[in-house]
């Protein structure tokens, strides 16, 4: 960053159409992904005594994308403001659910962070230049100490912990067992979908607003087969649903680089239309009830 503080910038039509397309789908992420599920959540989670087992799992799965969408909106919103002036910030998440791996994963989450953690602890702390055992023992501190950063609760402390155990169950599960002969591409959807729902298992510490309450959840999911909650109706958790699709289509657009003639036709009132039809839609099918960014508390 030092050196572009330095720099002169000028206008550029080229940086500044692209810094608004990042902010643009920021926007959607947080607004219409992060903000129109997050009603569901807190309703739920903030009452889950009064919830059956089902409506947890689904407020654990909006969850899993209300704090992704909410936090990778707000790195959009910076990084394409910022690219509109002529400074060029690092990508802060990179498609984490389609990781193949709980490490892999965290090279794709909130990259910032995981980078100092590696360059400030788990690198001075010897990473994987050491004893294998060793080795283990530095990725599970770097985790738990990731857990203790976001704050003094056990929730973040086992979410953390939880998270260093799957990368050594993961390491010792590629060097012990025998690797299986299956199709690559059916080999990359199990993966991605076992680190999905890992992933997913995970951030109920996360939210749970204590450890007896997570546990009390944990529980009730596997247990309770009570009905669905709909207190916030059946039209906003099917655009929920709509939101996240859309999401999904678009993540597996750049996943497979492929590209949307329309977003990116040459023709300037093609751009121009399209993008205020998508910016309309933003409007229209937005949540203003969240408000607050979830990561502002850390």
């Amino acid at each position: 960053m030092l050196p572009q503080f330095r720099e002169k910038h000028k206008f550029s039509y080229e940086n500044f159409d692209a810094g608004l397309r990042l902010m643009i789908w920021g926007f959607f992420m947080k607004l219409c992904v992060a903000d129109r599920v997050s009603t569901y959540v807190d309703a739920v989670y903030n009452n889950y005594m009064e919830h059956s087992g089902v409506s947890l799992l689904l407020a654990t799965f909006f969850f899993t994308f209300q704090i992704y969408c909410d936090f990778a909106g707000y790195s959009l919103i910076a990084i394409g403001s910022s690219k509109m002036m002529g400074f060029t910030l690092m990508e802060n998440f990179h498609r984490p659910y389609f990781a193949k791996s709980i490490k892999e994963f965290w090279r794709r989450w909130h990259i910032s962070l995981s980078t100092w953690f590696k360059d400030y602890l788990y690198i001075p702390l010897g990473g994987n230049r050491v004893g294998h055992y060793r080795h283990l023992w530095n990725l599970f501190v770097t985790f738990l100490v990731s857990g203790i950063w976001h704050g003094a609760n056990l929730t973040f402390v086992l979410w953390g912990s939880l998270h260093g155990l799957y990368q050594i169950v993961g390491i010792e599960k590629n060097r012990l067992l025998p690797k299986v002969n299956v199709s690559k591409r059916l080999h990359a959807v199990f993966n991605c979908l076992v680190t999905f729902v890992l992933v997913m298992f995970a951030w109920i510490f996360f939210r749970a607003n204590d450890l007896h309450s997570a546990f009390s959840i944990i529980a009730k999911i596997f247990t309770d087969r009570g009905p669905l909650f709909t207190g916030e109706g059946i039209p906003s958790l099917l655009l929920g649903f709509m939101c996240i699709g859309i999401l999904m289509l678009k993540e597996i657009k750049d996943e497979m680089s492929i590209k949307v003639h329309a977003l990116n036709s040459k023709n300037y009132w093609v751009r121009i239309i399209s993008i205020s039809l998508f910016i309309a839609f933003i409007i229209l099918t937005a949540s203003f009830n969240g408000g607050a960014f979830i990561y502002f508390q850390f």
